[in-house]
């Protein structure tokens, strides 16, 4: 039997969710901008074969980009976020094991006869991805997650393996591995890097054939798996169930500066939500909540302040949380500042299977029940119909404090309101 990692990775994914609620936008230059429609965080590539540059601010390079016909669209997160579970379940259907690494990537097990041709199986997988949600992906195989790390670099820098390259069945990978700068290896971050190439380690074969011990002196242990995992040696096993999260933070930028107390406290009340939302669906409650802001960076007198709460009982419902955190916004806010930026952070996290109930504080079991079935309905409402179908008054109807998004596209995959009618 054949043991093999691959590895499936979104090309250029942010763009091409555009691309595939949008036909119109397929085969056209297309970036995605940042919070704010700051800078550009995403290109198509076409946009890419334009030359224009990750990173680059919005305003600066604004006029260039309709100069040359560039499509610009707003970060669309729950688009992103629903393409992302529709692409996973696509591919838990069609792997053995599998582990969610990223929002476009994940590593899947493989096990199959030696007769049996994975570069098939990976060509059907693509093709059905991209017939059901409209998503070019990529594909490398290896006999580890390193491996199969440097395949999907291979399969999207060469055209001519479309989008799959498997390492198993090269007779000698070494040539591959050479060709593959230090920097795109899986693990290798700027400092290692960088002491790579000092000590004349420029590819991922000499990385993989450089004294051990010498490795392991700057990195540890670390540096070995990495070695071991280049050489086809699997140290890394898939993690199909994520470990616990620690702690969970929302936090925005405002549209604009900001010196009032009551947008301060709408922002505040408005993250809350959001992350008593989130840690329902994490099944956890949260034992702390840090609330802070900022003013810019840039700024002659910088600002920045946190304030915590502890709960005597931890929590996921939203009204403890906010009732814990909005007397936090009056520690925080200064009126002579202009905030850029608020958020909250929950910490101290437990698991929701179990609750240590307050001998003066506990709610009976029938209470207990009621209170998780209020935050079960209005998390379905809002799920069914929309977010925000049901909120709370605290955060305002419509706060013109809200991040900038003036090039937002359709969420026609998450909004009833927004699904194309056809007309016939």
């Amino acid at each position: 039997m054949v043991q093999a990692t691959a590895l499936i990775d979104g090309n250029n994914f942010y763009a091409a969710c555009e691309q595939s609620i949008d036909p119109s936008l397929v085969g056209k230059p297309l970036v995605v901008l940042s919070n704010n429609d700051g800078c550009i965080v995403a290109r198509s590539s076409e946009a890419r074969a334009l030359g224009i540059s990750m990173g680059k601010p919005y305003f600066k390079i604004r006029h260039e980009l309709d100069r040359l016909g560039v499509v610009v669209r707003s970060s669309n997160y729950a688009l992103y976020g629903d393409m992302s579970q529709r692409l996973m379940e696509t591919l838990k259907s069609n792997c053995e094991q599998l582990e969610i690494y990223s929002i476009d990537e994940a590593f899947v097990h493989l096990s199959s006869p030696f007769s049996s041709d994975l570069c098939t199986w990976a060509r059907q997988l693509r093709a059905k991805v991209h017939r059901d949600l409209g998503l070019p992906v990529s594909i490398g195989l290896g006999t580890s997650k390193g491996q199969a790390k440097l395949a999907n670099h291979l399969a999207k820098a060469i055209p001519a393996h479309a989008g799959v390259f498997n390492l198993l069945a090269t007779s000698n990978a070494d040539p591959w591995l050479q060709s593959i700068a230090i920097e795109n290896v899986w693990g290798v971050g700027r400092e290692l890097a960088k002491w790579c190439r000092l000590r004349g380690i420029k590819t991922a074969l000499q990385l993989r054939d450089m004294p051990s011990h010498e490795l392991s002196m700057k990195c540890g242990i670390t540096g070995i798996r990495l070695q071991h995992e280049l050489h086809g040696q699997a140290c890394l096993p898939l993690v199909q169930a994520p470990a616990p999260k620690k702690e969970t933070c929302v936090s925005q930028s405002f549209r604009y500066p900001i010196n009032n107390f009551i947008e301060l406290r709408q922002a505040i009340a408005t993250y809350v939500v959001r992350a008593s939302e989130k840690l329902r669906r994490q099944r956890q409650h949260a034992g702390s909540i840090t609330v802070f802001t900022r003013s810019s960076p840039f700024s002659p007198s910088f600002y920045k302040k946190t304030a915590t709460a502890y709960l005597d009982l931890p929590s996921n419902n939203t009204a403890d949380l906010l009732q814990a955190s909005l007397p936090l916004t009056k520690e925080i806010f200064h009126p002579h500042r202009r905030l850029i930026k608020a958020g909250v952070t929950m910490r101290n996290l437990h698991s929701a299977n179990y609750l240590q109930q307050h001998l003066l504080l506990g709610y009976s079991e029938e209470m207990q029940e009621r209170r998780e079935q209020l935050m079960k309905t209005i998390d379905h409402l809002n799920l069914q119909y929309g977010n925000g179908t049901v909120n709370w008054a605290i955060c305002g109807l419509q706060p013109k404090w809200r991040m900038r998004r003036d090039l937002l596209s359709h969420a026609s995959t998450t909004c009833l309101k927004q699904i194309p009618i056809v007309k016939a």
